[in-house]
């Protein structure tokens, strides 16, 4: 278990915050493994997303204020049941709105409202329902919301559990979350803060395991990257679920598997990674994590790579780590993991102009044998304590194979991506944004804009 830091600020915070000396498997995100793992592309790729229009039922403020104030997208999470039909979260006033669609992305009937939930953290569908983890009012010496798993059959709310409380000391502030479903069990994956105990006021992430009808299990952990700037997570038919955390204090990416990411944590990358020098957190805003066939692993993230890393001699306790970023702006990397426990070798870059920074990374499964890499880009970057305004200059999609080897030039689409994506059986992408054009020129200051019309996109291999 990892130490908590002497700090208790953590991301959304108008100011950088420096760091401190001495202290999918699922339904609905990258369902399933049936893609293979390696080969080059036989066809030519159509990588044009067919949309259609969702009207929705109150505001959805599609912005939020990331660290700085950057403007980040408020995610959305799509996610597919077993008999194909779809469920899209999407916060607005009244609590987090769950709309049911057909497969082929059409609304199906009226939102679910979970009313005074804060945040989509992570959404399974269900063939009558959805779970979603959120969060909800608590009573604690914070006044900060607790994190929850809440699910809902045939309209109807079945449970909800809380995930943090007085009894384990801690709150969740925000989630930064992931929800995921292997058939038996629900895992949850989460920010917390320290409300007591070992850890008050600091902040840590949890691991928590849930039955199909909501009662906690074993297994998970209470505190484990120290601060996680962002998360992945991908259910397993056995054993811990596979997991990945950006540390702050550590600097950079790791595997977090079935431990916590205690200090023998597995390095995928060494990053300058506090106050949003990471480059944004999964899995709203940079990141997801792919399964093949063969038990290998890809995530993709907004890196700075590591011109050099190494232990911070300032920190008593030996586990800070400081690392000079390589180049000022973000790129495009890959990386692969050979299993669920281990970190990969080098990184595969898809990205290197200089003076251009990329936000919104994700990836995804693409036919039998590929994989879809997209992301924002943003020109004439100007950088700042770790977080960067420019001027938008599309959405890029890009095929590589399971060695990050190319297998078709950049494609720049109107359609954005701005959350989790469901993989249909046959293959086919599909998700949901707010169909407008993003402006990365200046921070977010005061409320976020609205927009009462999500797209449903839609991408078949």
């Amino acid at each position: 278990m990892t130490s908590a830091r002497r700090t208790t600020r953590h991301r959304r915070i108008r100011a950088a915050r420096k760091p401190a000396i001495g202290a999918l498997a699922a339904a609905g995100v990258f369902t399933g493994a049936w893609w293979g793992t390696a080969g080059a592309a036989t066809t030519s790729p159509n990588l044009t997303p067919t949309t259609t229009a969702v009207t929705l039922a109150a505001k959805f403020p599609y912005l939020s204020a990331g660290y700085n104030n950057t403007r980040e997208w408020t995610r959305t999470t799509t996610a597919v049941a077993p008999n194909g039909t779809l469920r899209v979260a999407w916060p607005a006033a009244d609590g987090v709105h769950v709309t049911p669609l057909t497969a082929a992305g059409k609304r199906s009937g009226a939102d679910t409202v979970v009313k005074g939930a804060k945040e989509v953290g992570g959404l399974v569908a269900h063939n009558d329902g959805f779970a979603l983890l959120t969060r909800v009012a608590d009573t604690n010496k914070w006044r900060e919301t607790a994190a929850a798993i809440v699910r809902y059959t045939g309209g109807k709310r079945t449970f909800l559990t809380k995930l943090t409380g007085t009894a384990s000391h801690d709150t969740a502030p925000l989630l930064d979350g992931q929800l995921t479903w292997n058939g038996t069990k629900y895992g949850a994956y989460f920010v917390v803060h320290g409300a007591d105990g070992f850890a008050d006021g600091h902040f840590g992430d949890r691991m928590a395991y849930l039955s199909v009808k909501g009662a906690k299990l074993t297994g998970g952990w209470s505190w484990g990257c120290s601060h996680n700037e962002g998360i992945a997570l991908h259910a397993e038919t056995s054993g811990a679920f596979t997991s990945l955390c950006f540390d702050d204090w550590r600097s950079g990416l790791f595997v977090s598997t079935g431990i916590g990411a205690p200090d023998t944590a597995p390095v995928v990358q060494r990053e300058q990674c506090w106050a949003g020098y990471c480059g944004g957190t999964f899995p709203g805003r940079t990141g997801d994590l792919v399964k093949s066939s063969t038990g290998r692993y890809v995530t993709a993230f907004a890196s700075r790579d590591a011109a050099s890393a190494k232990k911070n001699p300032d920190d008593a306790s030996g586990r800070g780590w400081t690392v000079k970023p390589k180049t000022s702006t973000h790129q495009v990397a890959l990386a692969f993991l050979k299993n669920r426990n281990s970190g990969p070798g080098k990184a595969v870059y898809l990205t290197s102009a200089a003076g251009t920074e990329n936000v919104n990374v994700h990836v995804a499964p693409y036919g039998e044998d590929r994989l879809l890499v997209s992301w924002e880009s943003l020109k004439g970057a100007k950088c700042a304590s770790g977080t960067c305004t420019g001027t938008f200059t599309g959405t890029h999609l890009r095929l590589v194979d399971w060695n990050g080897k190319f297998q078709s030039p950049d494609k720049v689409v109107g359609t954005r991506i701005t959350g989790d994506l469901a993989v249909l059986k046959d293959g086919t992408l599909i998700w949901a944004y707010a169909p407008v054009t993003p402006t990365y020129a200046k921070p977010l200051t005061g409320a976020s804009p609205t927009t009462t019309t999500l797209r449903i996109a839609r991408l078949k291999p």
